[in-house]
């Protein structure tokens, strides 16, 4: 993907609860594991894990120890890699800040929703503009794909995001994807193999031929 880097925020603060108030969530388990693997999956640079409280840094931290330092890394290396992309940042602007110190180039936030928005941006169109080098960033640019827990993220980071996505949606009226699922899904479409277009090879072929090369 050309010059271009990909990186992962789940935002537990300000979310949103079902009452339409801004709350934190807490950090999960499964959170921490399900979408450290679609990071590694998918070849992103970093997973932010975004939250205010030092007691829950803690908390992951002592988790990321043990799957990435202790006992876990020598029994499930590749958990090891997994959970390797993960940082923890105190916000959305410490994780953006720690981006452009590490990596240069600039900025691009895109934020997830399930709700639609009039002027969203649609996955291929982000898609081919991900693919494409940025002639005003000679150092690339690093997508920031953000998502939030509970019941959404704050309307001040929707209205802060330079790219709003459209929202994933299925064939029924139901639409409360996990946030696992929801990444999983949105993460195949930006970087997955372009199986929907029919002058590319298929999603198969792609993963047997990079299957046959890392033998």
């Amino acid at each position: 993907m050309s010059q271009n880097r990909v990186f992962l925020a789940l935002v537990h603060y300000p979310i949103y609860n079902k009452n339409s108030e801004v709350i934190a969530t807490s950090i999960t388990n499964l959170d921490i594991h399900d979408i450290s693997r679609c990071a590694a999956t998918y070849d992103l640079q970093q997973y932010f894990l975004v939250h205010p409280h030092p007691a829950q840094h803690t908390l992951a931290d002592e988790l990321l120890q043990y799957w990435t330092r202790g006992a876990g890394a020598r029994y499930n290396p590749d958990r090891c890699h997994a959970l390797s992309k993960i940082r923890l940042a105190e916000s959305l602007e410490a994780a953006e800040a720690e981006i452009l110190k590490t990596w240069g180039g600039s900025l691009c936030r895109v934020v997830t929703d399930a709700h639609p928005h009039e002027h969203a941006t649609s996955y291929a169109a982000l898609r081919r503009r991900m693919a494409e080098p940025a002639a005003a960033a000679p150092q690339g640019v690093n997508y920031l794909l953000v998502f939030g827990t509970g019941y959404g993220l704050a309307k001040e980071i929707i209205d802060s995001a330079d790219v709003i996505l459209e929202p994933v949606t299925g064939r029924g009226a139901y639409n409360h994807l996990s946030v696992r699922s929801a990444a999983s899904i949105i993460l195949d479409r930006l970087l997955g193999p372009a199986w929907f277009d029919d002058g590319l090879r298929s999603g198969q072929d792609a993963f047997e031929e990079k299957r046959i090369e890392s033998k």
